[in-house]
C-alpha cells in the first residue's frame, strides 16, 4: 500500500503541476520534526517522507493534529504556502488503485 488510509498526503508537486525544489524538502520538512538519539536520527512517529510515483512527498498521520495541533498546522502552512497538493491517502488509493475492490 502506498499509504495508510488515517494519513493525508502533502506531494510535493504545486497545483499547476510543476515539482517543488528543493529535491530533499520531504526529507528536510520530517526531519524538523525527527529526533537523535542511540547515535541515529528517527523521524517523528505521525510523519514521515515518502516517494510515490517520482514525486517525493511527505506522509503525515491525521493523529498529529489531535496530539501536536500546532505541528499539524505548521505542516499544513506549508504546503499552503508553496501551493503543493494536500490530499487525504483514501483519494489517493482511489486514484492508483480505482477497482480494487472489484472481483
Amino acid at each position: 500500500m502506498i499509504c495508510n488510509p488515517y494519513e493525508i498526503v502533502i506531494q510535493g508537486l504545486t497545483h499547476d503541476g510543476r515539482t517543488f525544489r528543493p529535491s530533499d524538502w520531504a526529507e528536510r520538512l520530517c526531519g524538523v520534526l525527527a529526533s537523535f538519539g542511540d547515535k541515529k536520527l528517527s523521524y517523528h512517529a505521525y510523519v514521515r517522507p515518502m516517494l510515490l510515483e517520482g514525486v517525493r512527498c511527505v506522509a503525515v498521520d491525521k493523529k498529529l493534529e489531535k496530539v501536536h495541533p500546532q505541528v499539524f498546522q505548521y505542516l499544513n502552512d506549508f504546503a499552503r504556502d508553496n501551493d503543493l497538493r494536500v490530499v487525504d491517502c483514501r483519494t489517493l488509493i482511489d486514484e492508483i488503485y480505482p477497482n480494487r475492490f472489484l472481483a
